[in-house]
């Protein structure tokens, strides 16, 4: 002791206490770090801080801060960390809640993309009443199978009129020709009584096919097309036939109601 400096016990005692919290504070921070940084992430930063705690303690000894100093800034340096750690525990157990939409905005659509050609047919047969669904189309129905007489989706579209789809889950070798167009044209308008009637396929049509397609009024939707609509990159086929052309003008084969 330096001759004349008086021997403070109570801050001798403060600073060998404060010393021994680091040094448990670094020991414990070396064994659990691991640990808690897996299970809690938010006590990580009360192990960092304790390490940086302990790290002030030896720095401070060597700078020769006072006992009543060194005190203050590790109680500091304390809420600190239990303020940092408390907030984050916070934000772990807050609910997540979906933001309102905002008022008048239209409900998004939701586009899911398929690659219809790895589908069964009658998978297929179910992806293109589940986009009719999308479109708002009511009273969709799936009546493909023995028996169907060329209707295998039917649905009612949102302006009212009946649509009939046929569906063709072909390969790409494989195009729909004037003579399934000629089957589908004898019975979609007659038998079932289609507004619109469709005939969708995974592959492509024939010129001659598109040619009576185009004289009887049935809409072709071939792979680029398909694929255009259900990635909502184009509208529902139904949705360019005028209504008002369509009863002006009924295609031949079709009885006029």
């Amino acid at each position: 002791m330096r001759p004349g400096r008086r021997f403070d016990l109570r801050a001798t005692a403060m600073f060998f206490g404060l010393a021994a919290v680091g040094l448990c504070v670094v020991g414990w921070a070396l064994r659990m770090a691991f640990d808690v940084a897996e299970r809690r992430p938010a006590w990580a930063v009360v192990l960092v801080l304790g390490l940086v705690l302990a790290g002030i303690v030896h720095r401070s000894g060597r700078s020769g801060l006072s006992a009543r100093r060194l005190a203050r800034r590790t109680t500091g340096a304390l809420q600190e960390a239990t303020a940092t750690a408390m907030e984050v525990l916070e934000e772990e157990r807050a609910p997540v809640v979906p933001a309102a939409p905002a008022p008048g905005a239209e409900e998004a659509v939701t586009v899911v993309v398929v690659d219809h050609r790895e589908l069964s047919p009658d998978e297929f047969e179910q992806a293109i009443a589940e986009l009719c669904v999308r479109d708002g189309c009511a009273d969709v129905e799936v009546v493909g199978g023995a028996g169907d007489l060329g209707a295998d989706v039917t649905a009612i579209a949102p302006d009212g009129r009946r649509v009939v789809i046929q569906c063709k889950r072909y390969g790409d070798d494989n195009k729909v020709g004037s003579q399934e167009l000629q089957r589908f044209g004898g019975t979609c308008f007659t038998v079932h009584e289609a507004d619109v009637a469709v005939l969708v396929t995974t592959s492509d049509f024939t010129e001659p096919a598109t040619d009576y397609a185009a004289q009887c009024g049935i809409l072709c939707v071939n792979e680029e097309r398909l694929r255009e609509w259900s990635e909502g990159l184009a509208p529902a086929p139904w949705a360019g036939v005028p209504f008002a052309e369509e009863e002006a003008a009924p295609p031949p084969g079709r009885a006029v109601r």
